[in-house]
């Protein structure tokens, strides 16, 4: 890496704005691909970013802003994919296969691609050949909400490569920033892909007026399930108490901030999914991920009812309040 690192950021929503505020912390160059000319050009004229966290003020000295994805990877030592997973295909199918060739790849996407029922980064690794130390992703309990506001954050950095992944801490780390690097790229993606859809059982029973005790027994349940789930299909040493799992549950679970959470609620009152998705204006990733993820633990005849009764609730149009009363035999 050169002396002042050059980084790309791809993506322009709330996440990928908490992100260039915290990397802008560093001495770096940051070339920001931002999908729709209009919000690019106003963020040029006035350092904000005009649809999410409009608050923060983008450092225009250190952010040079992009609305072609070429121009943007080209020159960077580090890539940081910040688009919903849903649109990750159309926004990268752009680029040549070798697009990415002695680059770092750093996910910060907590939501498996819907057209391939994977993970962002085996995309990654299909499409353009990146080799596995030189993947790494973002996680831990930090909504882009409190980054905005400064307040005191933690992320963790998975990477199977422990170069990489401090290489990748250090640009992150900062005074309101804790990061540290776990070395369980496969284990920390797929639990914030799980916690996800939890988040959405959380929000459907909320909207049904379930209370806290209920909601605590849902979370504790959903940490056996993705205990399970990673057992079974990507075993190896890992303690699932630790911020990158649990952490990251937690928040995404009971935070106000939380779009998964929001999601949930919406149709635990009563509104369809599509008009929830457009009121609240927003991605939720376990939307898609639940769909991807049950064709997986399926194929593997695994039980893990949380994740069935949203699947069934989203995908098959069950009534939230019969499938939450089916799923309430089932937790202990």
């Amino acid at each position: 890496m050169s002396q002042v690192p050059q980084i790309a950021v791809i993506g322009d929503g709330s996440w990928a704005t908490a992100l260039i505020q915290i990397l802008s912390e560093q001495e770096v160059n940051i070339k920001w691909w931002v999908r729709r000319k209009e919000s690019a050009r106003l963020i040029r004229a006035f350092g904000h970013n005009p649809r999410y966290l409009t608050n923060v003020n983008i450092n225009l000295e250190k952010v040079q802003v992009e609305t072609d994805i070429h121009k943007a990877v080209e020159g960077v030592s580090v890539v940081v994919l910040v688009v919903p997973a849903a649109f990750v295909k159309d926004a990268l199918d752009q680029l040549e296969e070798d697009a990415f060739e002695g680059k770092i790849v750093v996910s910060a996407i907590k939501g498996m691609i819907p057209e391939m029922d994977c993970l962002v980064t085996d995309y990654v690794q299909e499409r353009f050949g990146v080799d596995e130390k030189h993947l790494t992703i973002i996680a831990g309990p930090c909504h882009a909400e409190e980054v905005a506001l400064r307040r005191q954050s933690y992320l963790t950095i998975g990477c199977e490569n422990e170069e990489t992944g401090e290489e990748v801490a250090a640009l992150l780390r900062c005074s309101y920033v804790n990061v540290h690097t776990l070395p369980d790229l496969v284990g920390i993606e797929y639990a914030a892909v799980m916690k996800n859809i939890v988040a959405l059982a959380c929000g459907i029973t909320h909207g049904l007026n379930f209370g806290d005790n209920f909601q605590a027994v849902l979370v504790s349940n959903a940490l056996q399930e993705i205990s399970r789930f990673l057992d079974a299909l990507f075993p190896g040493e890992r303690d699932l108490s630790q911020s990158a799992y649990l952490g990251d549950l937690l928040v995404t679970s009971y935070s106000q901030f939380s779009r998964n959470r929001t999601l949930g609620n919406m149709l635990g009152r009563g509104y369809t999914v599509k008009s929830a998705m457009v009121e609240m204006g927003m991605i939720a990733e376990g939307y898609y991920a639940v769909k991807s993820l049950h064709k997986i633990y399926s194929e593997a005849k695994l039980d893990l009812p949380i994740c069935q009764a949203v699947y069934h609730i989203l995908y098959e149009r069950i009534s939230p309040a019969v499938e939450v009363e089916i799923l309430k035999g089932r937790l202990q």
